[in-house]
């Protein structure tokens, strides 16, 4: 299944989670100046580049906690039909991902808690809230 994981890259759009952050006035005006000034287009190119740039510095830390957490990095997309034959071969599944997970609006959370052994997801999962719930005892 590991064969499903696609790479994180940098990118802007769709595939992005919005956070909220609060900053004190003198630094938003600093962020400010930087972006006036022409270093970065706006405050959110500001943040984002402070952000990778901070997981590079700790790049060997998060590197050995993704081996040892066995994390597969990526966008990984769990289908109904995918599902389905899990199931029928029965078979369960340890899901453990760096990035974002996905399990389809049409999976139940009766087929979710037949197939899913455990959930490990750091970064996002998107699921129906009915899905969430039935595997919530399976989170880690």
């Amino acid at each position: 299944m590991a064969n499903n994981v696609q790479e994180l890259r940098p990118r802007s759009g769709g595939d992005t989670e919005k956070i909220t952050i609060n900053l004190g006035y003198v630094d938003l005006g600093h962020v400010d100046l930087l972006v006036q000034d022409g270093f970065y287009a706006n405050r959110t190119d500001f943040i984002r580049t402070a952000i990778r740039n901070q997981i590079e510095r700790h790049s060997d830390a998060t590197k050995q906690s993704v081996a040892r957490r066995s994390l597969d990095l990526g966008l990984r997309h769990y289908s109904r039909e995918e599902l389905e034959r899990v199931r029928a071969a029965g078979g369960a599944l340890d899901i453990r991902v760096l990035g974002l997970v996905t399990i389809a609006s049409d999976v139940t959370p009766d087929l979710a808690r037949a197939t899913i052994a455990s959930l490990a997801v750091v970064g996002a999962l998107q699921a129906s809230p009915a899905v969430k719930a039935a595997l919530a005892d399976r989170m880690r």
